[in-house]
């Protein structure tokens, strides 16, 4: 029976597709002393062989010593060697130190140190579909070194190219300035943005034995075509806003300045003049310039 496609998806899904994630395990290393020790007697082996005219039996021990010291490594700090056996992984040392192991064994140095880098500028759209560039600064270390060597092809290059993909991916679901003052944006909320953008890279960088220290955006703004127009909204904005203040702040001293008047009874004033005072007073605390008093030698009627 020919399968639907609905059924042919769900059975790609639940199939291995993406295959089983390496698991790091300790390697069976000798403390590499005592076995220096072995390989010096081998040499004085050796060289006693070959005083004595031995020529069969030194040619053997030369092999031999030659392979024993091939199992020597050394473990700087930061730094651990993953051990494979004829294309099999055996396990990682992670210990500093002078070590021995099996001299048939490979072994590649990966670093375990803090790494950073800042992402190139890429431009994509918002949530809002304006074109913005974007940049990020992340902080990453490998934790996982099965992962790193055998899951991914090149971590290094996995995890610049997923942070560009995790890039475009946050930044399609922000917009870059809250306009509405009631949605999150890629420049109003910066901590909610790099707190986003890790748990983005740690999911997707997980496949690699990679861990996410500090992730936050180092270059944000409006492309160069649209730049000067959403400069104009956002000074607009601005003022807007200022202006508010302002006008809330002049009516609170209005009122103030009323109601001390009144209390204290330091002047009878009706209606007609209260509108008056009222008047002049937001013209004095709203005018962006210095105003001029006019003395009324007259009457108000």
């Amino acid at each position: 029976m020919t399968q639907k496609p609905t059924e042919q998806v769900s059975a790609l899904e639940s199939g291995p597709v993406r295959g089983i994630a390496s698991v790091e395990q300790r390697a069976f290393g000798l403390p590499g002393i005592p076995a220096f020790i072995v390989f010096l007697v081998l040499a004085a082996v050796l060289a006693l062989v070959l005083l004595l005219g031995q020529a069969g039996v030194g040619l053997l021990l030369i092999a031999v010593t030659l392979m024993f010291a091939r199992g020597f490594f050394i473990v700087a700090p930061n730094q651990a060697s993953v051990i494979t056996l004829f294309g099999r992984y055996v396990g990682t040392e992670r210990r500093n130190g002078f070590y021995w192991i099996n001299p048939f064994t490979s072994r590649k140095k990966l670093s375990l140190r803090i790494h950073n880098f800042n992402s190139q500028q890429i431009k994509v759209n918002d949530a809002g579909g304006s074109p913005i560039e974007i940049a990020a600064v992340v902080v990453w270390r490998v934790v996982d070194t099965a992962r790193a060597s055998f899951d991914v092809e090149n971590y290094k290059e996995f995890v610049y190219f997923q942070t560009e993909t995790a890039l475009r991916h946050l930044a399609s679901q922000y917009v870059y300035d809250d306009h509405q003052d009631h949605q999150f944006s890629l420049r109003g909320n910066p901590d909610e943005v790099a707190a986003a953008l890790v748990t983005e890279l740690g999911t997707r960088l997980e496949h690699a034995g990679v861990e996410i220290l500090e992730a936050r955006l180092s270059h944000l703004a409006y492309a160069p075509e649209i730049a000067g127009a959403m400069l104009q909204r956002q000074q607009a904005g601005a003022i807007l806003a200022a202006r508010q203040i302002i006008v809330q702040g002049a009516v609170g001293m209005v009122e103030m300045a009323l109601a001390q008047l009144s209390e204290r009874n330091i002047v009878e004033l009706d209606e007609e003049r209260k509108a008056q005072m009222v008047s002049n007073l937001l013209v004095v605390l709203t005018s962006e310039r210095g105003t001029q008093p006019v003395v009324n030698a007259g009457s108000l009627y």
